[in-house]
C-alpha cells in the first residue's frame, strides 16, 4: 500500500482501538453500563476494520495473472466495503439492539468512576488516531473540503479511517451523556437511550461508507484535472493533433487505465503513426504518473464522427 493509502493513519487506529476495547470491556464488566457494552463491540469492530484495510492493501500488491491481467489493484475497493458491512452489522445493529434491550429492562450504573475513567481515556485515544488520520490526509487533500475529499479520494482507506475515528469519538461523547445522565437521574433508561443513538450513528456513517465505495468498485474515472492533463499530455500538435475522444477507468488508487482515440495526419507512415503513440505513451505516463495502462488507436479526424463519439 502506498503512502496515500493512509497506512500510518490505520495502524494508528488499530492500536489506539484495541487498547480501547480492552478498556471499555473491563469498564462493562465492573459497571454493568449497556454503553459500553455497546462502545466495547464498536471498538472491536473497528480494530477488525482496519486489519481489513491492512489486508487489502496487502493484497492489491499481487502481481497481474492471465486470469486478472490489470492486476489486484480493485481489493482495496472490497475490502473497504467490507468493512462497511461490519460496521453496520457487528457495531450498529449490535448497538441498537443492546439500546432497545436497556430501555426496555434499565438497571442503575454500578461502580461509576469505571465507564467515566475509560470513557475520557478513550476520547483522548481516539483524539489521537483521529488526528494521525488528517494529518495524513492533508498531505492530499489540497483545497478540497472535506466532504469532498471523502466524495472524490480513489485510495479508500484514509476516508474509512477518518469516518471511523469521527463516528468513534461522537459515540464516545453520546455514550459520556447516556451514562451521564443515567448517574443524575438514577435512571438506566438514559444509558439505553445512548447505546441506541450509537447504533443509529454507526448505521449512518455504514451507509456512507458502502455508497461511496460501491462506486469506487463500479469503476471511476480520473478526475478532471488528471483527465485535462492527460488530453495536453497526447497531442503534440504535429503527428498527433488532438483527441478525438477517451474513456479513462482507475484499476486501483494508483493504476490508471487510458484509452482514446487520436486524429493523426492522413499522409503519415505506419512507422510514423507508431512513433508518434510511443512517444505520447511516454507523455502521458510522465504527465500522470499513476497511467500505466495505456491504449490509443489512431484514426483521421472527422467532425461528425467525433460528434457522435462523445468526448471525455
Amino acid at each position: 500500500m502506498s503512502a496515500s493509502g493512509g497506512t500510518k493513519a490505520i495502524v494508528a487506529a488499530l492500536a489506539a482501538n484495541l487498547a480501547i476495547a480492552v478498556a471499555k470491556f473491563v469498564a462493562f464488566l465492573f459497571s454493568g453500563s449497556s454503553s459500553m457494552l455497546a462502545e466495547s463491540v464498536h471498538s472491536v469492530a473497528d480494530s477488525g476494520n482496519q486489519g481489513l484495510l491492512l489486508l487489502g492493501g496487502k493484497k492489491a500488491q499481487r502481481e497481474a495473472t492471465p486470469q486478472h491481467p490489470f492486476g489486484y489493484g480493485r481489493e482495496r475497493y472490497i475490502y473497504a466495503f467490507l468493512v462497511s458491512i461490519v460496521l453496520f452489522t457487528v457495531g450498529g445493529m449490535f448497538a441498537i439492539y443492546e439500546g432497545y434491550e436497556k430501555i426496555h429492562d434499565p438497571h442503575a450504573i454500578e461502580a461509576w468512576y469505571w465507564p467515566v475513567g475509560v470513557l475520557v481515556f478513550a476520547i483522548v485515544a481516539e483524539g489521537f488516531s483521529f488526528r494521525t488520520a488528517i494529518k495524513e490526509s492533508n498531505e492530499t487533500r489540497g483545497n478540497q473540503t472535506w466532504r469532498q475529499f471523502i466524495k472524490r479520494a480513489k485510495a479508500p482507506e484514509l476516508p474509512v479511517v477518518l469516518l471511523e475515528d469521527a463516528g468513534a469519538l461522537i459515540g464516545l461523547v453520546l455514550a459520556l451523556a447516556g451514562v451521564g445522565l443515567a448517574l443524575l437521574t438514577g435512571d438506566g433508561v438514559w444509558d439505553g437511550i445512548g447505546t441506541l443513538c450509537i447504533g443509529i450513528l454507526l448505521i449512518v456513517i455504514a451507509i456512507v461508507l458502502a455508497l461511496e465505495t460501491k462506486s469506487l468498485l463500479l469503476g471511476e474515472a480520473a478526475g478532471t484535472e488528471e483527465v485535462e492533463k492527460i488530453k495536453a499530455a497526447v497531442v503534440d500538435g504535429d503527428t498527433v493533433t488532438r483527441v478525438i475522444h477517451m474513456r479513462t477507468l482507475h484499476l486501483g488508487p494508483e493504476e490508471l487505465l487510458v484509452a482514446a482515440k487520436i486524429a493523426v495526419q492522413h499522409d503519415d507512415t505506419a512507422t510514423e503513426v507508431a512513433n508518434a503513440i510511443n512517444a505520447a505513451e511516454a507523455r502521458i505516463r510522465a504527465a500522470v504518473p499513476i497511467a500505466r495502462v495505456i491504449y490509443l488507436e489512431p484514426d483521421i479526424y472527422h467532425p461528425e464522427a467525433a460528434g457522435n463519439a462523445g468526448a471525455n
